[in-house]
């Protein structure tokens, strides 16, 4: 965090707790890129790159008896965007981006309308909450026009919602300007969304009568569920069961399971925890691979269950996948332990050829994994009661990557291998709880920052999202390696072993290294056909339509790291054009883009714009003087986070 600009939220804050806290010498993935490329990725610096990684790729899958590439003309028709930055956002031509909900609009009929000169917990509570990241729809009966929107709202930003806060002083520890009734506002503007949406004459709207519509906040009971539940680390003054928890937070991207379920991740739990635990408390170690007791926010300061000295267990509570049942608005929200505890980027999944459903998940975090979880039981597509618990038993797997392209699954069971009582994991809740620790043990590979992971069902390729790795040093790789400190981060294309999405075994390519083409230092390898506008840095989301085609949002691009601001891709995946990106959407200045989320017949495509008008180094941007007051432009109101919908004029897919 830039001590020059005080508290920030959105990169910032992933930042200040995205400390590279993974205190093994298990390989990073720039070690194993480096023995595995050698010095083809140095030839000239350029775009030819692209060529070699493919050829290797090519070798690889059949070395493993894995489907050849397809032959394939270029998928995407749309006119590229100009890349840059300035005040609004901006679509490829042809296409209308429609802003949707913003942050504060009410979603039921009772609702108060957004003031942001009287906030107040109650009436955030009834509105749209803050910074989307995750974006699903749930179609109502079968169609795309009609539906449910699932959102998640990761956390605040305490300087553009709030007059009178301004830059929090990182100095000022007892968060001064932050009252009991501002945190109760910041939590429940937390949390997520479940709101009705219907298309009619090519305009989306929200039914705000519905009987779907909800909102999850940080105080919202929930259960816990799985194999760490009602465990002894579970519990808490305020709950000796170890099964109740209150609220979910910092939830970053998700996903939607086939019986219309949404899963809701929580990643940066860390930030929101007071207080330090003595060397020698039993969670003391627990708690630093989780970088957790420097506080991003004040709400230890007024509530004890977010102060360590008071409460020493209630940090383990949090860090988990969510289910939730948009469905029925009585639900209880199920923290679904045994998918793991860490800092949840995503968990998208893909029914396996055998009928059992596997979440892939990445742990947000420099040098940190890329995990999977397989169900025991299979999806029953004629009972969706019988799959509400589906995700209460299966097996966690930890990836390891192998210099030679192939790879393997590490499964963390209790017992096996290191797993064992002498290592302090006393039961599998231990393992789950810890995680991390777990995965170190077993000498998983050290990621650069595992964003979000999505399979495609089309080819079963999986792609996970690598955002960078600026704390990478030169030592830590080789000198064939171009990547140390890695800015810009890469996308990693995997295969499962013939198909099998529940199989140990898989190989892996690069599908493409980001950044500059033009800047040989960077060393990036888009296709020689990707324009001064197509390629991008930062990967974080990204979504496969239902013709299997890849897009890649970003966060990290602004004028001072890549003159550009964030934005949506489409990146070619197969064929001779492999590699090829194209530049479809961008943000505001400040704003970093979420989702994205296709309609099933790719006729709309969602999209959350976060922290617009977010400043960056050497600038400031509050509620009073922000630098974009998108999406309104009126004086009286403040920059406010949205999600937006892409449809193509006069219909159609997205093409």
């Amino acid at each position: 965090m830039d001590e020059h600009k005080g508290r920030i939220r959105s990169s910032e804050l992933e930042d200040s707790g995205d400390v590279g806290i993974n205190p093994t010498e298990n390989l990073t993935m720039g070690e194993i890129i480096a023995t595995r490329f050698n010095r083809r990725d140095l030839l000239r610096g350029s775009l030819a790159v692209a060529a070699i990684s493919a050829t290797v790729g090519t070798r690889a899958l059949a070395a493993n008896e894995q489907p050849a590439r397809k032959s394939m003309a270029a998928s995407f028709d749309f006119k590229e965007i100009e890349a840059g930055v300035d005040q609004t956002h901006h679509v490829a031509e042809g296409y209308d981006a429609q802003v949707l909900l913003r942050w504060g609009d009410p979603i039921f009929a009772d609702a108060p309308e957004f003031d942001p000169m009287n906030q107040t917990a109650e009436k955030q509570a009834r509105q749209f909450g803050y910074n989307t990241d995750f974006i699903g729809f749930i179609p109502l009966d079968g169609s795309a026009d009609h539906g449910l929107l699932v959102a998640n709202h990761e956390y605040t930003n305490e300087e553009l919602m709030f007059p009178g806060v301004g830059i929090q002083d990182t100095k000022d520890a007892n968060f001064s300007k932050m009252t009991k009734d501002l945190v109760d506002v910041e939590m429940a503007a937390h949390g997520g969304a479940v709101v009705e949406i219907r298309r009619v004459d090519g305009r989306w709207h929200v039914v705000k009568d519905s009987r779907y519509n909800r909102r999850i906040t940080a105080t919202t009971p929930m259960e816990i569920t799985g194999p760490a539940a009602g465990h002894d680390r579970m519990k808490t003054s305020s709950d000796a069961s170890g099964r109740k928890v209150n609220g979910m937070i910092n939830n970053c991207a998700g996903g939607v399971t086939p019986w219309g379920t949404w899963l809701s991740c929580e990643e940066n739990f860390n930030g929101y925890f007071w207080g330090k635990l003595a060397d020698d408390h039993v969670e003391a170690k627990n708690y630093k691979r989780y970088g957790i007791g420097t506080p991003a926010y004040a709400w230890g300061k007024h509530y004890d269950r977010f102060d360590l000295t008071k409460e020493p267990q209630e940090a383990n509570r949090f860090g988990w996948v969510v289910e939730i049942d948009p469905f029925d608005p009585s639900f209880v929200p199920k923290k679904r332990t045994a998918l793991g505890r860490t800092k949840h980027e995503g968990a998208a999944g893909i029914t396996n050829g055998d009928g059992r459903y596997v979440i892939y998940l990445g742990d947000d975090e420099r040098f940190d994994y890329v995990y999977k979880f397989v169900t025991a039981g299979k999806v029953d597509p004629g009972n969706r009661a019988a799959n509400l618990g589906l995700l209460d038993e299966g097996t966690l797997y930890v990836a390891k990557y192998d210099p030679d392209g192939k790879g393997s699954w590490l499964p963390l069971i209790h017992g096996q291998g290191p797993l064992t009582e002498a290592n302090g994991f006393r039961s599998q809740a231990d393992v789950l709880i810890e995680t991390r620790r777990a995965a170190d043990l077993l000498g998983a590979t050290k990621m650069d920052r595992p964003e979000d992971i999505e399979a495609n069902p089309q080819t079963n390729r999986v792609y996970v999202m690598l955002t960078n790795n600026t704390r990478r040093k030169d030592d830590q790789v080789d000198a064939a390696n171009p990547r140390a400190n890695n800015a810009f981060g890469h996308i990693v294309e995997m295969m499962p072993e013939g198909g099998n999405h529940a199989a140990t075994a898989f190989t892996w390519e690069v599908l493409v290294k980001c950044g500059d083409p033009s800047v040989a230092s960077v060393g990036a390898t888009f296709s020689s056909e990707t324009t001064k506008n197509g390629w991008f840095g930062m990967p974080d989301n990204c979504a496969i339509d239902s013709q299997g085609r890849l897009w890649v949002s970003t966060d990290g691009n602004n004028a001072r790291a890549t003159g550009r601001a964030d934005g949506l891709w489409a990146i070619e995946t197969e064929g001779e054009k492999r590699g090829t990106s194209k530049h479809f959407f961008r943000v505001p200045v400040g704003g970093e883009l979420c989702g994205p989320f296709f309609t099933p017949n790719d006729e709309s495509l969602f999209l959350a714009v976060q922290h617009p008008g977010e400043a960056e180094e050497g600038t400031t941007s509050t509620f009073e003087n922000p630098i974009t007051r998108w999406p309104d432009f009126k004086d009286n109101l403040p920059t406010r986070p949205s999600v937006l919908v892409i449809t193509k004029q006069g219909g159609g897919k997205i093409a």
